[in-house]
């Protein structure tokens, strides 16, 4: 059936036959209306009942109510369709910051059919272009701080490209009516795709509906960070990646709060925003919780009640660290693009430190081997799930089949389940070392190597060898860089050995200025190979 006039995206949906066993959807929280469009629970709704100025939007510089938010996703759906000439289900591409102007144009491409691409701001214009000619992208709203790269972007498949903060779409804006009919989409009708960010070859697209955008803020959200209207959330992960986008607007709003956003968000400005904003939810990634623990006592924080974090896995040093320093328990939990968001995780009752925790309402997982049988308890295997969310990857058929093996969702994560259900991470599946003959997990060395006082920073890879098939090899980055030489090296191997298993010491220590990472903060070890 034709969800869209334009259905190039569920055209190349994969067929029923390869997509998730979404095994929990009989669940009657998790139901929904045949004809849906989420917007009109997360923001049209507010308005109805009633809401519309209570506060939405909040930054250093302005503040918005649900009111303002709903006025202008209004007038920019009318600037789309009457201006720019979307018709349903042509893919919109957004390119701007954390700001509240790229919220009105997510929630306006959806009011009008459109589908959401969101992208991190840091994305060149060669990326761009993949990103366009990958989703056959027809449209794309940019901030105008962004121009230089976005105008250097050549595709036959974009029609027009809009500029705002201060720039041609608020012209348009500026006599449309702020009331909009918003179009008719289907639960199942495909509402965003996500990018993921591959280190080989064409990036993959991952599809969600709008079912699927209304049933996370049923899922984490409600498991592990009970919100209420009073809630006021932060962070740093863009909008343009899933993490984010829920961490900062879906969940806020379905529950009636407000979001601060930041567009740079560094250690600093989020602190600040926390001491002077009274945030009460703050997401971000290991690296910053760890960055943010040396300089907590700045600040006043006391407004603080949850703290989220994912991206990649979260150290048991760096969790100890900021609950000695602050009595807080930071909420680990592992999500992913082709998930949408969080399925693993814990609240403040049932932490294990140094877990990532278990399987969240609507979600169920397990460990597998390489034959697909489960494995026994606290062996290492594959992590692999299935629930309300899952993956369908646009006309990737070959990585569909990888993805999805018999209904369940296969992360690509080697995790172990402990006796009492808690799932442990060990490694990302390219990132286990098999050295003469011992599975040493990247992430078992670098929790070793953050406990030792001259550590600040450190990543592990696997270097092929010819004697033992790989090496463990750490980067690291000094507390102190003055104190990198030889000795060093040898020094932290021989205290590595003292404290843990002596195979896994790394036999390869670099010291280096800085980590790679992503936007996002994660460190993109296939650099560091």
């Amino acid at each position: 059936m034709k969800h869209y006039t334009d259905n190039f995206a569920h055209d190349n949906l994969p067929g029923l036959d390869l997509q998730p066993n979404y095994a929990f959807l009989d669940l009657p929280k998790f139901h929904q209306p045949e004809m849906l469009n989420c917007v009109e629970r997360l923001l049209d709704n507010h308005i109805k009942e009633g809401r519309g100025n209570t506060i939405c939007l909040r930054t250093f510089e302005e503040t918005w109510t649900y009111l303002d938010l709903y006025n202008k996703a209004n007038q920019i759906a009318h600037v789309l369709v009457n201006d720019l000439g979307l018709v349903p289900g042509n893919r919109v591409l957004i390119r701007s910051a954390n700001n509240p102007m790229m919220v009105a144009c997510w929630f306006a491409i959806l009011k009008a059919g459109g589908i959401v691409v969101a992208t991190m701001p840091l994305l060149r214009s060669k990326e761009l272009t993949t990103i366009i000619e990958c989703a056959e992208i027809t449209h794309t709203l940019c901030d105008s701080e962004l121009a230089e790269e976005m105008n250097l972007v050549k595709s036959d498949f974009l029609k027009t490209t809009c500029f705002y903060n201060n720039a041609k779409l608020e012209e348009f804006m500026s006599n449309k009516p702020k009331i909009y009919t918003n179009y008719h989409s289907k639960a199942d009708s495909i509402a965003l795709i996500g990018f993921t960010s591959g280190t080989t070859g064409l990036p993959k697209m991952t599809s969600h509906y709008h079912r699927d955008i209304l049933n996370i803020c049923e899922a984490f959200p409600q498991y592990s960070l009970q919100p209420t209207e009073k809630d006021i959330f932060t962070g740093s992960p863009p909008l343009g990646f899933t993490f984010g986008l829920g961490g900062l607007v879906l969940f806020p709003m379905y529950f009636g709060a407000s979001t601060f956003l930041i567009e740079k968000p560094s250690p600093d400005l989020l602190l600040k925003a926390i001491q002077e904003h009274k945030i009460t939810i703050c997401f971000t990634a290991p690296t910053a919780w760890r960055i943010i623990t040396t300089k907590v006592n700045e600040f006043d924080i006391s407004s603080l009640r949850k703290c989220v974090s994912a991206g990649e896995n979260l150290p048991l040093k760096v969790w100890q660290d900021w609950y000695e320093a602050t009595g807080l328990k930071i909420i680990d939990g592992i999500g992913a693009t082709e998930m949408l968001h969080i399925f693993i995780s814990s609240n403040e009752k049932n932490i294990k430190p140094g877990a990532t925790g278990v399987a969240i309402n609507g979600y169920e997982a397990k460990i597998i081997d390489n034959n697909g049988n489960q494995v026994p308890t606290n062996e290492p295997g594959r992590l692999v799930v299935r629930g309300i969310t899952g993956c369908k990857y646009l006309n990737r058929i070959e990585k569909q089949k990888e993805y999805v093996i018999n209904g369940w969702n296969s992360t690509g994560d080697i995790f172990r389940q402990d006796e009492d259900g808690y799932f442990w991470f060990v490694a990302r599946g390219d990132d286990m070392i098999i050295s003469s003959g011992y599975n040493i997990g990247a992430v078992e060395v670098e929790s070793v190597l953050l406990t030792h006082e001259d550590v600040l920073e450190c990543a592990v890879v696997g270097l092929p060898d010819e004697e033992r098939g790989m090496l463990v090899c750490a980067y690291i980055v000094l507390k102190d860089k003055s104190k990198a030489s030889d000795d060093m090296k040898i020094h932290i191997q021989q205290w590595f050995k003292e404290v843990a298993a002596p195979y896994k010491y790394p036999r390869v220590i670099n010291f280096t200025e800085a980590l790679p990472k992503t936007e996002t903060g994660k460190i993109q070890r296939f650099k560091l190979k």
